[in-house]
């Protein structure tokens, strides 16, 4: 007997499978050897701990000078930045969530503040988040950080900080959070989870497959079957996705489709289409979907918290194991109601 959803039911399920998705994801993230997956981890069903080496790392390329100290985002962690084989994660530990979950944990917690919500009160939080430290243990602090902390020593205005043409999934997991507290709302206006993701990730690509998410996700929502709701948010978005070919994938092994046919990296005209993928092959099984999307690597933990959301939205808070929802080191608090603004 198919049991009906609540819309709380299904928003909650939306916002904790954001956490369980990066959650399992997270010690292999950005493995794009698969095979290398596999033989350091095994099949991951359930939260695990980092280890080095990371043979995918290329933290050894990357490299971060803060200008003056309003810019040190990195703090005792900038030591491991330029050195070889270091996992991006190294210090977290199993059921630990990835930075960019932790902001959208402080997301969370600002918006069921009592606080009236403001793009400058946000920025703020976040600001005061990132340049004190011991607030999180994660090593990796992606680009879209580090230019926004470029910006700030330069003393633009924080509004003004973020970048102007991203196109990686992983901003997505700051915009979610919006669009799940925006849910109770009768009208649905994405609008201000668009606004709230160009603060950090502007640009056509992301405005483009943001619409696309928050109409989905709606639609979800609603109660609407997975390929009808993807169909719908197509039609009335200005994606190029073809659902027909989308679908025809669907017997395909998973790293044939996400790693061959779509890149498993974290660029989002590649990395949405994967994730829908996903959604649309597991939208009855959300537990074999995340693990899919682990095994998958690249930036699967980008990926993870738009698939989390999704299938959580159609399968609701008993859509995830036990075993999964108590092994979170860190679940996000419980949805409040709260007014948004611009």
């Amino acid at each position: 007997m198919t049991r009906t959803l609540s819309q709380t039911d299904r928003l909650e399920g939306a916002l904790i499978g954001m956490f369980i998705a990066d959650a399992l994801a997270m010690p292999v993230h950005w493995y794009y050897d698969t095979l290398a997956l596999v033989r350091d981890y095994g099949r991951v069903t359930d939260y695990l701990q980092p280890k080095n080496p990371h043979p995918d790392s290329i933290l050894h390329r990357s490299s971060y000078t803060p200008p003056n100290r309003s810019a040190d985002i990195l703090h005792d962690q900038a030591k491991y930045w330029g050195k070889k084989d270091i996992h991006y994660h190294q210090f977290l530990k199993a059921g630990e969530n990835t930075l960019n979950l932790k902001l959208a944990r402080e997301l969370i917690l600002h918006l069921d503040s009592g606080e009236e919500y403001s793009t400058e009160k946000w920025l703020e939080r976040m600001t005061v988040f990132l340049t004190t430290p011991g607030t999180h243990n994660d090593t990796y602090v992606e680009e879209y950080l580090r230019e926004f902390f470029i910006n700030r020593s330069k003393g633009l205005p924080l509004t003004e900080c973020g970048r102007k043409n991203e196109k990686h999934i992983g901003g997505f997991s700051l915009m979610l959070p919006i669009l799940i507290t925006s849910g109770d709302s009768p009208n649905h206006d994405i609008e201000p989870a668009l606004r709230h993701l160009a603060l950090t990730h502007g640009g056509d690509g992301m405005h483009r497959w943001g619409s696309f998410i928050g109409l989905l996700f709606f639609a979800l929502l609603k109660g609407e079957p997975m390929s009808a709701a993807v169909r719908e948010a197509a039609k009335n978005s200005d994606v190029n996705l073809n659902i027909d070919d989308l679908e025809s994938l669907l017997d395909y092994p998973d790293n044939t489709v996400v790693g061959m046919h779509y890149s498993s990296a974290c660029y989002v005209d590649y990395a949405v289409p994967a994730t829908l993928y996903l959604a649309l092959k597991y939208q009855d099984n959300p537990e074999e979907g995340l693990i899919a999307n682990t095994m998958c690597g690249g930036d699967n933990c980008g990926r993870g918290a738009v698939l989390g959301a999704l299938l959580g939205a159609v399968n609701g808070l008993d859509g995830w194991p036990s075993r999964w929802l108590n092994g979170l080191l860190h679940p996000p608090p419980k949805r409040g109601a709260v007014k948004i603004c611009s």
